[in-house]
């Protein structure tokens, strides 16, 4: 079998975070960058299946020139190659855009399965992997908290608001999981090191038969019309116990039409 993993490369979610408000974008150089830990998650279930069957994993990432960095990392985790998808032209690129390439990139390398994030803590979109699976004309099974691959389909359990759903699809399909899917393994430092001998493919759209120029039109894109920092927070109200904060509370509450 074989299965590509999605993985994506974003601001530490305990550090700062920051908009860029010339360009309405994410400011990479705000926080330390790291692999997203649902990502993370979505690769420790090829592995899961890979340990007892025959199975080959491919990491995914699009981004920067840093995002080799979480492919090294997936590559040590156990996965066997990975495909870097770089180009500036693919810089600020939103939801629409990135599934068509990253469809395209799947497309190209071939593909069983393909597990993906619910959604990744610096856009939280949460619908890349379901315009994937449109893109290649694939069922799909998003949202999952639990995940059984087997040789001809992947079933799951997914939340719902009354309780839990039981999902499965036939192969091939596209699949996501949440962050309570199992915990990934760490790199050992074996794995480490073999990561560095493992084939490392950087494509550009071109490469992935995506027309940069068509792609890429305004028409074709999400335009930033204006973003502006988030206000700094301001001090809360303190009522003080004089005998009457019983009323001052009710007479807080009601004016924030609270109660």
């Amino acid at each position: 079998m074989r299965i590509v993993v999605l993985v994506k490369q974003v601001p530490d979610t305990w550090g700062e975070r920051k908009l860029d408000p010339a360009r309405g974008v994410v400011d990479r150089s705000a926080s330390d960058a790291v692999i997203d830990e649902v990502g993370e998650r979505a690769l420790e279930a090829a592995l899961a299946y890979k340990d007892d069957h025959d199975a080959h994993v491919v990491v995914i990432t699009m981004g920067p020139g840093s995002a080799v960095d979480v492919l090294r990392k997936g590559l040590a985790m156990g996965a066997d190659s990975a495909v870097h998808i770089l180009d500036d032209a693919l810089a600020g690129a939103d939801l629409g855009w990135t599934a068509e390439v990253l469809a395209a990139a799947v497309k190209e390398v071939g593909f069983d399965l393909v597990i993906a994030g619910n959604e990744a803590t610096d856009g939280r979109g949460g619908v890349v992997p379901a315009m994937i699976a449109e893109h290649l004309g694939v069922p799909h099974a998003t949202h999952l908290n639990s995940v059984e691959i087997t040789a001809e389909g992947v079933r799951g359990q997914r939340g719902t608001e009354s309780g839990a759903a039981d999902v499965h699809a036939s192969l091939p399909a596209v699949i996501s999981v949440t962050e309570r899917a199992p915990e990934p393994r760490f790199p050992n430092f074996r794995g480490i090191m073999k990561a560095k001998k493992k084939p490392l493919q950087v494509l550009c759209v071109h490469d992935v038969s995506v027309d940069a120029m068509a792609a890429g039109a305004e028409a074709a894109r999400s335009t930033v019309v204006s973003a502006v920092e988030r206000p700094a927070r301001t001090g809360g109200t303190k009522i003080v116990d004089d005998g009457h904060a019983g009323a001052e509370l009710a007479k807080f509450l009601t004016s924030a039409n609270l109660i």
